[in-house]
């Protein structure tokens, strides 16, 4: 019955790297607004080949034209998303096989689950009453190696006191980010890129620019403490993302390190 589909090895891996870059492509922009974008796009390509079944010449002319000049409006609409992308690839440390695998492995459930959020989010509880300002950076799978160089290398495991004490105003240490890798921080005084959003509230410092700079750029989290009001932000994928209650930031936390 179906002796006229040839079907071969080369067609089976035709489709399983197709399903994968799908899946990163899904895995990059789940969360976030771009999400609605692809999936509106899909809509519109459904209703052009239905258009193009039923011999709909001006609708179906009209869709192929919008789709077919699409791509550049794609580029701009996704320039985060693309640049995101291509940082994952090019920041992406072939010297250890380790994490170059575990990029790979679209299988693998855990981003890092060695790192303890409860013991990060109690330092910064405690920072917000005595109104320390603290900016923390959880890496995920976006390497942050290029960024490293630009403080002090560090290899201490994460606990309350290290975290205090490095964000205490009189602490060398206490200027620039923080960056945190499987429990461990690995630099402080971090220089990150500051983001040139202009839907960034004027009332937000070059500290809250930063922590969105860096999660517009790679898919790492931002924890940060506000030294004027000692508020507790948690940013990701270049937003805020907002809670009611302690115990609510604390399950967002733990289910993006997950």
């Amino acid at each position: 019955m179906f002796d006229f589909i040839e079907f071969s090895l080369l067609d089976v891996l035709d489709i399983l790297l197709v399903a994968t870059l799908l899946y990163y492509i899904y895995k990059l922009l789940k969360g976030t607004v771009a999400i609605n974008i692809i999936i509106g796009i899909g809509f519109i390509f459904l209703i052009w080949k239905i258009t193009q079944l039923l011999n709909m010449e001006m609708l179906s002319g009209i869709l192929g034209y919008l789709l077919s000049g699409g791509v550049i409006a794609l580029i701009i609409v996704f320039q985060q998303e693309i640049r995101k992308f291509l940082l994952m690839i090019g920041t992406t440390s072939f010297t250890n096989n380790r994490r170059f695998f575990n990029q790979l492995n679209f299988l693998q459930k855990d981003i890092n689950s060695d790192v303890n959020s409860d013991v990060i989010l109690d330092a910064c509880k405690n920072m917000a009453k005595t109104k320390t300002g603290a900016l923390i950076v959880i890496e995920r799978t976006n390497s942050l190696d290029f960024l490293i160089d630009s403080g002090d290398i560090m290899n201490a495991q994460v606990n309350e006191a290290i975290l205090e004490s490095i964000f205490y105003k009189n602490s060398p240490l206490h200027d620039g980010a923080l960056i945190i890798r499987d429990n461990f921080i690995i630099a402080t005084r971090v220089i990150l890129p500051i983001s040139d959003s202009t839907k960034i509230p004027s009332r937000f410092g070059l500290r809250h620019r930063a922590a969105i700079g860096v999660t517009e750029k790679t898919d790492a989290v931002c924890i940060l403490v506000s030294e004027e009001t000692g508020e507790i932000s948690y940013i990701k994928d270049g937003g805020f993302e907002l809670y009611t209650d302690f115990n609510e930031l604390n399950q967002k936390v733990r289910k993006d390190l997950l």
